[in-house]
């Protein structure tokens, strides 16, 4: 029974957590690229990208290229920005992941990831 609640503390925990949106980069060291993402819940954005990765199903090609030929010590993950959407609706907070990716891909001159 308690092995039960515990497992409900932890779902509660999680669903109750504070969700930052934002945009973030994927960066190779190798050579240089970077791969600009916007997501609305930051914390699970890098493992996700990371398990597409390791599975050899990402959706970008130039990404998944890059990683199988340097393997996953030359990448680094990095928040660009933390978007302060709370009086947003969830289509603006959509538009609004859109507005600042695009930025800074163009800033970056880097290439967009879909999520």
């Amino acid at each position: 029974m308690e092995k039960t609640n515990n497992r409900r503390a932890l779902v509660r925990d999680y669903k109750d957590r504070a969700v930052q949106a934002g945009i973030y980069a994927v960066r190779c060291a190798a050579t240089g690229e970077v791969w600009i993402g916007g997501t609305p819940d930051l914390s699970t954005r890098q493992n996700g990208v990371w398990f597409a990765l390791r599975t050899g199903g990402h959706t970008s090609p130039t990404l998944q290229q890059a990683w199988n030929a340097h393997g996953e010590a030359a990448f680094g993950f990095e928040v660009l920005e933390v978007l302060d959407d709370e009086r947003l609706e969830r289509l603006g907070r959509a538009s609004l992941l859109v507005e600042r990716r695009e930025h800074w891909r163009a800033t970056l001159h880097a290439e967009g990831l879909r999520r």
